[in-house]
């Protein structure tokens, strides 16, 4: 990645304290590539709302492991600010997704999560089956149509064992096109068959983009002590971004690599990674990595974390299957076990984290895993990223915040950016958004 020359045009034509309110089209006319957003991003309520309109309302969305609805009758609820969704498996095996409205007046229907036989409505009773449809409806006049007041759907995807969903009336038509290139690298693990070890949702005291940026760089890794020993801190690193400090380690890392190919071949899953954060609506990168140390899972030092392998897989060192979709979840998927991650707005300042632990059907706990020791390094990773988001919400809510250059080894923080500014001036037009300031990498 080109370093962003720090001058003082960039300062000054970034600088806005937080007394000043800046329309959102002035914000987006005026962002950089390269340098982090303005202030009002994070803290601006007229932002918070465009974020939940037209990133969260309008997009694909990742809300759920499917092992979280094992059985016909599970569902579980999705918030997506004043909006919820119900996402539930059907009488087929198939995973719905509902608005979590009754037909009737209104009422929510469903909480949390759960198993029902059908869906009822706890105001008036009015009934409904799982794939939506209303059944009973209680002294409606004669000629009462039931047929027009099912469930209104939402667009739901399960991607080999993920649920996607997207409450626009009508969701991007790429997210097939992405389908087509993961499933067959997520195959082998099987993880729509995989059971729920443990979630977990953490408050964040942090806007949600913070909550992304933070993940989508290894800039602060050594921050992660618990994680290095198995996670090599080099994501989004090329050669000629490895420092003398780092050249041992990247030695390591090509061999394991060379490695890890081996065994890629062997498994006969495919070999091409993908990146493409930026340049689609449905934005995602696909890197299969070694793990450092025996390079078997996230245990101290590579070592193993459950005995019973996911799915198909026949190699303990099968590496990690790093996997981003924008805008708001990531996933590890290791040969012994998968964490995936998602978040979700609460507040323009706040956030929750999910981190939800998958392992084979049939592992036991305290037989082929402890549960501790598979949460131990991605709780107190976590817990470490959270103190650095909070630190950075107060940081980007001080008046004297200015952007600052991403580093060469923040790509993905600026594809993340870029994707998110990119969706925000789609909605608001050309007419809305004037050319944006010249690329500060360019010199003009």
């Amino acid at each position: 990645m080109e370093v962003v020359p720090v001058t003082a045009e960039l300062q000054e034509s970034s600088a806005t304290t937080t007394s000043e309110r800046v329309p959102v089209a002035e914000l987006l006319r005026r962002r950089r590539p390269g340098t982090s957003l303005e202030s009002a991003f994070y803290t601006d309520e007229d932002v918070h709302a465009l974020d939940l309109d037209v990133v969260f309302s309008r997009q694909w969305i990742f809300a759920a492991a499917a092992a979280e609805i094992p059985e016909a009758g599970d569902y579980l609820t999705v918030d997506v600010g004043s909006s919820s969704v119900v996402v539930v498996r059907d009488d087929d095996e198939q995973v719905r997704a509902f608005h979590n409205v009754c037909r009737h007046r209104g009422s929510r229907l469903l909480e949390d999560r759960g198993f029902v036989g059908n869906i009822v409505c706890p105001y008036h009773r009015w009934t409904y089956d799982l794939e939506g449809s209303l059944l009973h409806a209680e002294a409606q006049p004669p000629g009462f149509d039931k047929t027009c007041f099912s469930l209104r759907p939402v667009h739901v995807r399960d991607l080999a064992g993920l649920v996607f969903i997207c409450l626009a009336d009508e969701a991007p038509e790429d997210f097939d096109a992405v389908a087509e290139l993961v499933e067959p690298h997520l195959r082998p693990y099987r993880l729509g068959e995989a059971k729920v070890a443990a979630q977990h949702d953490l408050a964040e005291q942090g806007n949600w983009k913070l909550v992304m940026e933070n993940n989508r760089e290894c800039y602060h890794c050594d921050g992660h002590p618990e994680l290095i020993t198995a996670y090599f801190p080099l994501f989004a690193y090329d050669e000629e971004d490895i420092s003398p400090r780092l050249r041992p380690l990247y030695e390591r890392y090509q061999r394991a690599a060379a490695d890890l190919e081996v065994v890629r071949r062997a498994q006969g899953v495919p070999m091409v990674d993908h990146r493409q954060l930026a340049d689609r609506v449905v934005g995602f990168q696909l890197t299969h990595m070694p793990l450092d140390g025996e390079g078997r899972s996230f245990g101290a030092h590579g070592a193993s974390l459950s005995r019973r392998l996911l799915g198909d897989v026949q190699d303990p060192v099968f590496g990690d299957l790093s996997i981003h979709l924008q805008p708001n979840s990531w996933f590890h998927v290791l040969g012994d076990h998968a964490v995936v991650f998602s978040v979700m707005p609460t507040s323009v300042s706040t956030s929750v984290l999910r981190t939800t632990w998958l392992v084979h059907p049939d592992a036991e706990e305290g037989v082929d895993y402890d549960l501790a020791t598979l949460r131990a390094v991605w709780d107190a990773t976590n817990e470490q990223d959270r103190a650095l988001v909070a630190a950075t919400q107060k940081g980007v809510a001080d008046p004297a915040y200015v952007p600052g250059p991403y580093s060469m080894v923040e790509d993905d923080v600026e594809a993340f950016v870029s994707w998110y500014v990119t969706r925000l001036r789609e909605h608001l037009g050309p007419d809305a958004v004037p050319p944006t300031v010249p690329d500060a990498r360019s010199g003009d």
